[in-house]
Formats: C-alpha cells, sequence, structure tokens
C-alpha cells in the first residue's frame, strides 16, 4: 500500500517545506512589525498616528494572508505525511521534531495574541524584549532543521550546549544592537 502511495507522499513534502518557509518569513517579519509598531510610540504627533494605524494594517494584513494560511497548510501537510508514511512515528527524531513543532505552535498563537493586542493599542513588550522574542523563532527552525537532517535525537548533551550556544549568541547580538542604536540616538 505505501508503494502506492509514495509519490503523494513527495508532493506533501513538498507542500510542506514551501509553507514553513512562507510560515518562518511571515513570523519573522511580523515581529519586525511588531518592534517597529512598538518604537513609532515614542514619535511625535501626527507621525505616531500615522505609523501606528499603518502597522495595525500591515500586521492585520500578514498575519491574515501569510501567517495563519501557512501555519495550517504547514500543519496539514505534515499530518499528511505522517498519515502516508506511518513508520515515521516509530522514530525518536520525529518525537524531538514534533516537540520543538508544539513549541512553534505555542509561539504562533502567541504572536496571534500579540497581533490582537497591539490593535487595540496594547503594548505589553518593550521592542528589546520583542527583538528577544523575534529571535526565538530563530532557535526553534535551527533546531527543527537540525534535527530533522541529521534524523536522531542528536546527542543531547552537545544539542543543548549547541542551541544554548546559539541563544547566547543571538541575545548578546540583539543586546549589542541596542547599544548600538542607543549611541546612535535611535
Amino acid at each position: 500500500m505505501i508503494e502506492t502511495l509514495q509519490p503523494y507522499y513527495y508532493y506533501f513534502v513538498a507542500v510542506h517545506i514551501v509553507f514553513v518557509i512562507s510560515w518562518m518569513a511571515g513570523l519573522f517579519y511580523i515581529l519586525s512589525l511588531f518592534i517597529y509598531h512598538t518604537e513609532a510610540n515614542d514619535k511625535p504627533e501626527p507621525e505616531k498616528t500615522i505609523l501606528v494605524n499603518q502597522f495595525v494594517k500591515m500586521e492585520g494584513t500578514l498575519w491574515k494572508i501569510i501567517c495563519a494560511p501557512a501555519m495550517i497548510i504547514s500543519v496539514l501537510a505534515g499530518v499528511s505525511m505522517l498519515t502516508l508514511h506511518q513508520g515515521l512515528l516509530q522514530t525518536d527524531w520525529m518525537h524531538v521534531k514534533l516537540g520543538l513543532v508544539i513549541g512553534l505552535l505555542i509561539y504562533h498563537f502567541i504572536c496571534q495574541n500579540i497581533v490582537k493586542q497591539l490593535k487595540n493599542n496594547q503594548f505589553k513588550l518593550s521592542s528589546f524584549q520583542l527583538r528577544l522574542w523575534r529571535e526565538l523563532a530563530t532557535i526553534f527552525m535551527i533546531a527543527i532543521v537540525f534535527v530533522v537532517i541529521l534524523k536522531n535525537a542528536i546527542n543531547w548533551i552537545y544539542g543543548l550546549i549547541g542551541i544554548m550556544g546559539i541563544a547566547m549568541a543571538i541575545m548578546i547580538a540583539v543586546k549589542l544592537y541596542k547599544n548600538y542604536r542607543k549611541k546612535r540616538g535611535e
């Protein structure tokens, strides 16, 4: 039975990859919009109102047209792949990947909540906190790609040290960028 389904499996793999790329691009961009939206509050009027209204529109459009549909199609294609190739559910690396995907889905829905908050003029996170939050998507993406490519749960000690090292490097870069912007008076 799997032989007759095998060609369809690769179509779902292709669709999954395309829409995961779209989803991640949307998440990266929406966080940049959140940051600029938050920083627009420090602008004088009428610039503040003009920018805030534009960011609300851009965030809503990006979320409805790219982020949410790409996430849904990514998940549906992934479920289809697992349905067609159920042996994947017997592998340790797939359990690790699915755990990371659940984390990414939680991240996605928290971002959806931020879209709603910003639309209602609720700013709960600073632009610096949002910069750090944006990098969490990068960490999820790197971890998922490494697990899928290496096809094992990796040696947890080395994997954990590697992910923590990447996270620390990203946080240091964000902090340095914040200091650089402060010196330039932005």
